[in-house]
């Protein structure tokens, strides 16, 4: 088991799903977190859970477009913890599956915004005190679709994509800082975007949340300082499979 203990990790959209299980991993594994959603109620839930284990935890409920709400969240956490070790861009929205041609502007703007520009609000706050301290991890929760593009993804996809090449130019930005940047895409999972997405799927044949958090233990551990700007698949993911990736 990868070494995370007291390590300060932050995680956005973490009132279910994916958020939900990385959030109880990382505390059950001596983590300390800041924990943000826009879901008050579903939020509240995580951090009672939380504070039965005894997990050292911020908890804050918020719009990650508001960008001011981003920058007081991430001085919180500074101001309880003194530090950010690690930063898990995972909120995000599926939005409607349309063809591009009809599909809503409305919508087109919340899930660009949610899932790009919310992701860019926590990392350029974060990234300050992560140069401060010369060290940190972020991991950006990407997607298949997000590498492949697929009809009737629409914003999603789009996002995704934005996601992918948002790493690799902070990657490079980043390259002898210690601070390293890279993506996870979490592959077909039980959740309630995937059943939003095929909802005439059997998410009994799908793996849980909880069994993917590996790659994440892994890249907010010392033991991944130096892999930057990667790509990897949560479902394929073992040390001996990153061995042979970055030979």
């Amino acid at each position: 088991m990868e070494d995370i203990q007291n390590k300060v990790v932050v995680i956005s959209g973490a009132s279910g799903g994916l958020g939900k299980a990385l959030a109880i991993g990382f505390g059950e594994r001596g983590a300390t977190l800041g924990i943000c959603a826009r879901d008050k109620t579903r939020l509240a839930s995580v951090a009672e859970h939380l504070k039965k284990t005894n997990c050292q935890h911020l908890a804050r409920s918020f719009d990650i477009r508001d960008e001011r709400s981003v920058y007081g969240f991430v001085e919180e956490i500074l101001k309880a913890f003194g530090r950010i070790d690690v930063v898990i861009n995972n909120a995000s929205v599926l939005g409607p599956r349309n063809e591009i041609a009809s599909y809503p502007v409305h919508a087109w703007d919340e899930v660009i915004a949610i899932n790009v520009s919310g992701m860019f609000h926590l990392t350029k706050h974060a990234l300050k005190i992560m140069k401060a301290q010369g060290s940190g991890s972020i991991i950006d929760v990407s997607s298949s679709v997000g590498r492949k593009g697929i009809k009737l993804w629409g914003a999603y996809a789009v996002s995704k994509f934005a996601m992918e090449g948002f790493t690799e130019v902070l990657a490079d930005e980043l390259r002898g800082s210690g601070i390293r940047v890279n993506s996870v895409n979490p592959g077909p999972i039980a959740t309630e975007m995937r059943r939003a997405a095929y909802p005439a799927e059997d998410q009994s044949r799908l793996k849980q949340p909880e069994e993917i958090l590996d790659i994440f233990y892994y890249l907010a551990s010392d033991g991944s300082t130096h892999i930057s700007g990667e790509k990897f698949d949560a479902q394929n993911f073992s040390v001996q499979s990153l061995n042979f990736k970055l030979r």
